[in-house]
């Protein structure tokens, strides 16, 4: 960048690894680093900034843009975009970037290990030894080896899971709304119908749009053919939880893990949403992880990189 051209500037409002700033700067990018700034205080910073980067602190609403009119990068820290308003973007023809590249590594290995805890009890026989209880044969488990195991999702985060299954002889069917490549031999794209039909267990891996706001329903949970384990890292709104419990009550869903709720501001509960957190809390095959299923060491500082990377493309693309 020659002295005569205005910087690129950037703006960071989430805490972030270490690594992102001198990766920008070594882009020549400008870069103001707040992760302890209130949400409120970021329309009045934005006016001078070409790129916004965030994680989970605020919402990218039109409202918000309106306080920005240099702004031609928005950069999601992570997976989803689902903290970013539908059409927005594309309405002020601004970039957006995200980086599941970044955390689909960590959520397959995530992903796995629930399904490992929820077959084996691995957590309920943790729980019952802290209390002096030594009972093997009421922790008698089951094995992956056989199984038919359903994603719904198959972009980087189902492939991940997928490619964790491969030495585990079992059959994993999968499906998705787009059209994906499938590059596992032990994997086979199908319809959610046959999923329903044939899979004992059902993973999710999709991301959480308006459209699909409870994709996952009494409907879908109701129409398994055989009691099945549930898996969710994706999102917790993509799950009808009033669903999920009415489903394992009636036998129909075994147990399930996860990694992602309804409502993850735990002091803002509902009555109904408490009512179902308590039963699920309850339930002796239920596992809980506080939405870190793509939270590593490794990924916080592979987003970076993957973030970095594209923006280097975009940046050289615009020079052209």
């Amino acid at each position: 960048m020659s002295s005569s051209e205005s910087p690129f500037r950037c703006l960071v409002i989430d805490l972030m690894h270490e690594s992102l700033l001198p990766m920008l700067q070594g882009l020549g990018v400008e870069v103001t680093y707040v992760p302890e700034i209130k949400k409120e205080e970021v329309p009045a910073l934005l006016p001078e900034f070409h790129m916004l980067v965030v994680r989970s602190k605020m919402r990218v609403t039109a409202a918000l843009l309106e306080h920005a009119p240099k702004l031609e990068v928005v950069a999601r820290a992570g997976a989803g975009v689902d903290n970013i308003d539908d059409g927005v973007l594309e309405a002020r023809k601004i970039t957006l970037l995200n980086a599941p590249e970044g955390n689909r590594d960590a959520v397959g290995d995530h992903t796995l290990g629930l399904l490992l805890a929820l077959f084996r009890k691995i957590t309920q026989g943790d729980r019952q030894i802290r209390q002096g209880q030594w009972l093997r044969e009421e922790n008698r488990g089951e094995e992956i080896g056989g199984k038919t195991i359903g994603l719904i999702g198959y972009g980087h985060m189902g492939k991940s899971f997928a490619k964790r299954l491969m030495g585990f002889d079992c059959e994993v069917l999968a499906f998705d709304q787009q059209e994906v490549e499938n590059p596992y031999p032990h994997v086979r794209l199908t319809t959610l119908e046959e999923i329903q039909a044939r899979a004992q267990v059902l993973s999710l891996h999709f991301p959480y749009n308006k459209e699909n706001h409870h994709f996952i329903n009494e409907q879908v949970l109701m129409g398994f053919q055989q009691p099945f384990w549930l898996l969710n890292t994706a999102r917790g709104e993509v799950l009808d939880h009033a669903a999920l419990v009415a489903a394992m009550q009636a036998g129909k869903v075994k147990g399930a893990a996860l990694d992602v709720l309804e409502n993850e501001k735990l002091k803002t509960l509902t009555p109904e949403q408490q009512s179902r957190l308590a039963y699920l809390e309850e339930h002796p095959q239920v596992i809980f992880t506080p939405h870190i299923a793509g939270w590593t060491q490794e990924s916080y500082l592979r987003i970076n990189e993957v973030l970095v990377a594209k923006l280097k493309a975009y940046l050289q693309t615009k020079a052209k």
